[in-house]
């Protein structure tokens, strides 16, 4: 007999709880329903992942203000696949990002100098709190991979001299390349393989106020083609290229660099702060083969209502898969009571971390990001792949995988504001019928 997993969330207090089949609601059996059909023969990508990122102030707040039972308890509900969640892609800033005690990139210079040759660069920051956490991390699951994005080339490569604002200069497009190849390399010496990079986060926002480098489509497709994959051949440098690392509402500027970076850019990386996912399914169908991936999205007090911000991240996070993403990728990891630490001159921050580790108490508290992420990724693992799924109700949202193990899983959110009827069907098969409450997430895993 096929063994059921269930998970249920049904609203604030009452999110990701194990059922039964039993305790699912039923309707009549005459009663309407609305049906999802999983096509297993119809396959689309392959899955990485769901994950979020060890920014300067995430790992902080877990390797120190934690005490040792508590970060590990985080860790193993984050990272273990039986234990935990199992998450299983991290994206990291390079470098300083928004969220951050100090400014830093990995090759620092008094004002006016410069070091072209590389020769005081060091990943020193990251040893202390970063770096640790990401081997915990990968020992706890070792399908784990790792992205980077820099928010800023190091101040004296740019020409606003410092890491906020400017642009690369172009007689240092070698070095920079060099600097992502002794970045990749130095994290390789400590067991952390760094599976892709970005050249620039957010390349077309420019803020004043934290890290940031304003890099056009043309720069970004010159800087890629000339100088970062050759300098990645000749080091023997595997990383994938993803290019863009931006918003839903420009697809143009993804289409134009990999119109003139060609082979030297393995895909694109994408944000949710505009747009529509539907940008992603365009890009990829006008240059097929390209890997999609969806590597950063915050919640935060810019969504207030609980039920907001939960059907946020499940409705969008559906329709990101939908569109050919291989990853889903939230952003801070941890944040305080206070949505920080942040950069000096940031000001107030909004954002919402997967945990909260509150600095004056040292509690440490899941948040809504966490059980929304774990309602993909505790049923869905690497090495995944999507299967066609239809829903008769737009208001009814469902993706589906075949995991690795020959598991089915599918993902389910009613966004209706009434509870719904739902016959979910395996090619064509018996149906497991249920009722989903308004606002109602169920993740569903049929084993054997």
């Amino acid at each position: 007999m096929p063994t059921l997993t269930i998970y249920e969330s049904r609203g604030e207090g009452e999110l990701f709880k194990l059922r039964t089949a039993e305790e699912l609601e039923r309707f009549r059996p005459d009663a309407e329903a609305c049906a999802v059909e999983v096509n297993a023969r119809e396959e689309y990508q392959v899955i990485d992942g769901f994950g979020a990122s060890f920014t300067d102030s995430a790992a902080y707040l877990i390797n120190q203000v934690l005490d040792e039972p508590r970060r590990e308890e985080a860790m193993q509900r984050l990272f273990d696949p039986q234990e935990g969640i199992g998450l299983s892609v991290l994206r990291q800033p390079m470098g300083a990002s928004d969220y951050a005690r100090t400014i830093y990139s990995y090759n620092d210079l008094p004002e006016g100098e410069s070091d072209p040759g590389l020769t005081r660069f060091s990943i020193s920051h990251d040893e202390g709190d970063i770096i640790p956490l990401l081997r915990r991390a990968l020992a706890l699951n070792p399908d784990i991979k790792l992205f980077a994005s820099p928010w800023s080339a190091p101040g004296w490569m740019k020409t606003s001299g410092s890491m906020i604002a400017g642009q690369l200069k172009p007689e240092y497009y070698g070095a920079y390349a060099e600097y992502f190849v002794k970045y990749i390399q130095a994290f390789a010496g400590h067991g952390l393989p760094i599976y892709a990079v970005t050249p620039q986060n957010e390349p077309l926002y420019e803020p004043h106020h934290y890290p940031s480098m304003l890099m056009l489509p043309e720069p970004q497709a010159e800087f890629v083609r000339g100088y970062l994959k050759p300098a990645f051949v000749r080091s023997g440098i595997e990383s994938k290229i993803l290019c863009y690392d931006h918003n839903w509402d420009r697809p143009d500027y993804p289409l134009g660099v990999l119109e003139q970076a060609g082979d030297s850019v393995d895909g694109v990386a994408w944000h949710w702060y505009g747009g529509e996912p539907a940008a992603q399914s365009e890009v990829y169908r006008a240059v097929p083969g390209k890997e999609v991936h969806f590597t950063e999205g915050s919640g935060g007090e810019w969504i207030p209502p609980f039920e907001q911000a939960f059907s946020n991240v499940m409705r969008t996070g559906i329709r990101i898969l939908q569109n050919y993403s291989r990853s889903f990728i939230l952003w801070n990891m941890a944040l305080d009571e206070r949505n920080g630490p942040t950069v000096p001159g940031f000001g107030k921050s909004t954002c919402r971390g997967i945990v909260t580790v509150n600095q004056q108490s040292g509690a440490l508290e899941y948040t809504l990001d966490y059980y929304a992420l774990a309602h993909f990724s505790k049923i869905t693992r690497p090495g995944a792949v999507r299967l066609g799924c239809k829903s008769g109700k737009d208001s009814v949202y469902a993706v589906a995988f075949r995991n690795p193990d020959a598991s089915i899983a599918a993902v389910l959110f009613n966004d209706s504001e009434q509870a719904e009827n739902v016959a979910l069907k395996l090619d064509g098969g018996e149906a497991l019928s249920f009722r989903m409450g308004a606002k109602s997430a169920l993740s569903v895993k049929l084993d054997g």
